[in-house]
């Protein structure tokens, strides 16, 4: 593993909006909204970005890259589970 992947963030696209991208980080679901033009300009909600630390430990947002091999994994992951989920419901009306 190089020294850049082991000080790399992952932070996912929860809403694109004109300038401002709002963003959750995944391993302390910390939220943050960065100026669109700091990011890749590929973004799109849900895309997954690792995100390098600066030396003060801070987002190097402009040198952002999206992981789509990440987010398909992610995208299936939850597929899978969506999937367990139906599988186990019975079905009907809830009854109180």
């Amino acid at each position: 593993m190089s020294e850049r992947q082991k000080i790399d963030r992952i932070w996912v696209v929860d809403r694109v909006d004109r300038e401002i991208v709002s963003l959750v980080e995944d391993e302390s679901g910390a939220t943050r909204d960065v100026p669109r033009r700091d990011l890749p300009q590929d973004i799109r909600e849900g895309a997954v970005l690792r995100v390098p630390v600066d030396a003060s430990g801070e987002p190097d947002w402009r040198a952002a890259t999206t992981d789509e091999s990440l987010r398909r994994e992610r995208l299936d992951e939850a597929r899978a589970a969506l999937e367990r989920l139906r599988r186990r419901d019975p079905g009907g009306d809830v009854k109180l």
